[in-house]
């Protein structure tokens, strides 16, 4: 694999945050394109991310990076990623539509209080159906996630929200409007299970906007899906879909709340 260490390493000389330990750094400045993921495998576990859940095509039909698709308030990453859903994204056989990585760690993100931060878009152009329900950033129990589009079961037939969900149910919600970074940190206490929400918009830092409530938090350290699981629904045909993605870390002690992040080393953190 090939590292962008220099890049990565200028561009942490520039971060200026209170940070608190980096546990998994997910920020993508490790790949030099997304054909390094496909260097992943069961039996050779490389890299920041496992990928496999995804269509039959090559890596580049489902993610790709670049400078321009990260929030540009994030100067600790070097690049972000475009996540796609197209009309071959069907992993396995199932119905549902999916593009996801998940983090190659051996570190304790799923022990004690740790904030999942990641910064999420949606462009004009292949912007998600509003017709359709959108998984996002999820646990596989789905104890808390992220959703876009009409959820299974609304009375009506479309939604323009981006929600924040705990055990299935909305805690925050806003409209999702194409081009506008939401920047967002899950806080999680494995613990006591709980979870709380932090949210801003572009370069605004991060604010608490949902102290933590009881949730059914727990986590083996390699369920959580950053990316995106669309469901089907009869009537409403498959469409190009892309989300943008960067800034995208795990860290316990203390939150961050610049959207700079904090600094990174330009090593993935398998360990």
């Amino acid at each position: 694999m090939k590292f962008l260490s220099v890049a990565a390493s200028l561009a942490a000389l520039i971060v200026a945050a209170n940070a608190g330990t980096v546990l998994w750094d997910g920020r993508f400045n490790d790949l030099n394109s997304s054909t390094d993921l496909d260097e992943w495998s069961w039996s050779d576990e490389v890299g920041p991310y496992q990928y496999y859940i995804h269509g039959t095509g090559d890596v580049t039909e489902y993610i790709n990076l670049s400078p321009d698709y990260k929030n540009p308030a994030d100067t600790s990453s070097v690049q972000g990623a475009k996540f796609t859903l197209d009309n071959t994204s069907y992993w396995e056989g199932q119905t549902m539509r999916r593009t996801e990585l998940i983090p190659q760690t051996s570190a304790a993100i799923n022990a004690g209080t740790v904030w999942y931060h990641f910064s999420m878009m949606a462009s004009s152009t292949n912007f998600p159906s509003i017709y359709r329900e959108h998984q996002i950033c999820f646990f596989e129990s789905h104890f808390t996630e992220m959703k876009a589009g009409w959820i299974s079961g609304e009375a009506n037939t479309s939604d323009t929200n981006l929600r924040w969900d705990v055990n299935s149910v909305t805690q925050w919600s806003t409209n999702f409007t194409a081009d506008v970074w939401h920047n967002i940190a899950y806080e999680i206490d494995f613990t006591s299970g709980t979870v709380g929400f932090w949210h801003s918009t572009g370069s605004d830092d991060l604010v608490e906007l949902v102290s933590p409530i009881s949730a059914s938090a727990s986590s083996n350290g390699e369920d959580w899906h950053l990316g995106v699981l669309e469901l089907p629904r009869d009537g409403y045909p498959d469409t190009d879909e892309d989300l943008y993605f960067s800034g995208v870390y795990v860290e316990s002690g203390s939150i961050t709340t610049s959207v700079s992040g904090p600094a990174g080393d330009g090593k993935w953190r398998c360990s």
